[in-house]
């Protein structure tokens, strides 16, 4: 049964994320690109004043009194939470492992595209939210599929469907990817960098004490926080984020630095790779094909721009603006992608820890270490490299952790209502020591294709409402940047437009 189980979700798995799904987040990417009018190239200055540059802001990074609302920067951090997590230092590695070097560059070719469909999802989020039962912002895929693409002629109940499918699809990702995976690689590196063999050689269930009690750390942890709400989890989430991603750009700044005499090789191994790739990875056209894929594969599992995700805590944002909540999505990869997997990339080539002319023999087994091995290979001193970079994906992993529970309640309260919402995070929490304990990647590869198949349903609202998308980001642009005398476009619902609009003219953006 589990070998059948296996070779179906295999056939599944690499439909989504090879075959089909990674080159229609690309062609999505191209499209939103092309139809707003390269958006984050032309108005660069523009979305990075207004993201980054406005960070000292106190209506940016002030504490929201709106009832269920949080500040724009407690979104992106909350967001980068769940998107900055394994996936940007094991993730890359096994990019490099299994695309060779010419990898990153297709990576950053996805962030880049993965820009535009990250901020058309925020722009239709926003639009599209409401308030629930508890005075709370609810957006996301769903209520944009529902309520803008069901608005459309014929397509009320297809937009039903893909919104329920978004929902159920989000809630087994967030017990799966958000939950278990998270935590088996959280006690998988902490128990193997900081080993207490006191501990780890009493076997108990299957398993050993160590992780045990690593597993009820956590859901103690995970509890105390998500059980206290949204605003708990941006209250962590504004404090560990900025700290763990600054850390780790410091620590690989560091070793990049140590090793300058080989960042132009490395750069030129990423260019070079990308269009004539080394024999390890096939010849000319497989190569590159190779190489492309999972440098796309990686870039898309490691920012999740186009999976829906991300959308259901930007839209709690305060910002009444859809548009420049949308920057702030553009920011959310560019910081993902081009600072953190970029610079992870660079400490793995520059290092000196892999040769990227030759194949891995074990992929899973030794990409996962090779970040380790390169902070190692200059803080060498009790293995003191390894064991930050455990600490980082600790917190990476953890954070995650915290991001998914808010993304499955989300989908959990427009299927069943917002006051059973509890519910699911008690059992969200109960999956914790699951992932503390079991040792079976079957469960692992099953959660991935979930987190794979939100995509379809909410791409496809993307590309339905890609008129919708322009037509707001237009009249931004004629108000805020053209200094045009026009009605702001703001909202699906006359009410909230009425209230939203009154904000904006009042200085309340």
């Amino acid at each position: 049964m589990l070998d059948f189980l296996k070779d179906v979700n295999d056939v599944i798995n690499g439909w989504v994320w090879t075959k089909a799904g990674v080159w229609l987040l690309i062609a999505v990417g191209v499209v939103m690109t092309i139809c707003t009018g390269l958006f984050q190239f032309r108005h660069l200055g523009h979305w990075w004043k207004n993201t980054i540059g406005s960070l000292f802001k106190k209506n940016v990074i002030g504490h929201s009194k709106e009832k269920g609302s949080i500040s724009p920067f407690q979104a992106l951090c909350t967001a980068l939470a769940a998107t900055v997590g394994t996936g940007n230092i094991a993730g890359v590695a096994a990019a490099i492992c299994v695309g060779g070097a010419g990898a990153v560059f297709w990576m950053w070719i996805a962030a880049i595209l993965g820009m535009m469909t990250n901020y058309s999802e925020n722009v239709l989020g926003l639009f599209f939210r409401r308030r629930n039962e508890y005075g709370e912002w609810s957006g996301g895929a769903m209520y944009y599929l529902r309520d803008g693409m069901g608005a459309k002629k014929g397509m009320s109940k297809i937009a039903k469907v893909l919104a329920v499918l978004f929902c159920i699809f989000t809630m087994l990702a967030a017990f799966g990817i958000g939950s278990m995976a998270q935590v088996n690689n959280i006690v998988t590196n902490v128990s193997t960098a900081f080993d207490v063999s006191a501990l780890s050689e009493i076997e108990v269930l299957g398993t050993n004490l160590y992780r045990i009690i690593l597993g009820v750390v956590l859901m103690a942890l995970t509890a105390l926080i998500t059980l206290g709400g949204l605003k708990r989890i941006a209250s962590v989430a504004e404090k560990i984020v900025p700290f763990m991603v600054i850390l780790f750009i410091i620590g690989s700044v560091v070793i990049v630095g140590i090793n300058y005499d080989a960042i132009l090789p490395a750069f030129n191994a990423i260019f070079t790779h990308a269009f004539k790739p080394m024999s390890f990875v096939g010849g000319m056209l497989g190569g590159v094909i190779v190489a492309m894929t999972n440098g796309f594969k990686r870039g898309v599992f490691s920012n999740e721009a186009g999976l829906g995700s991300s959308v259901m805590v930007h839209s709690n944002s305060s910002v009444k603006e859809p548009v420049k909540q949308g920057m702030w999505g553009i920011f959310e990869v560019f910081a993902d992608t081009i600072v953190v997997c970029t610079l992870t990339a660079l400490v793995i080539l520059t290092s000196g820890v892999h040769d990227y002319n030759v194949a891995a023999p074990d992929i899973e087994g030794y990409s996962s270490l090779l970040t380790g091995q390169a902070f190692d290979s200059v803080f060498s001193w009790g293995g003191i490299g390894s064991k930050f970079v455990a600490i980082a994906l600790f917190l990476f992993a953890f954070t995650t952790v915290l991001g998914w529970s808010h993304y499955g309640s989300k989908a959990w309260e427009y299927l069943f209502g917002a006051k059973s919402v509890f519910v699911f995070k008690i059992i969200h929490v109960c999956t914790i020591i699951f992932g503390a304990v079991l040792t079976n990647t079957l469960a692992w590869d099953i959660s991935d294709t979930f987190n794979g198949l939100m995509m379809i349903p909410n791409l496809i609202g993307v590309v339905v409402l890609c008129p919708l998308v322009i037509k707001i980001t237009k009249n931004y642009v004629d108000r805020k940047i053209k200094g045009k005398d026009v009605e702001p476009i703001l909202s699906y619902d006359p009410v909230i437009q009425a209230k939203a609009a009154e904000a904006v003219k009042n200085g309340e953006e």
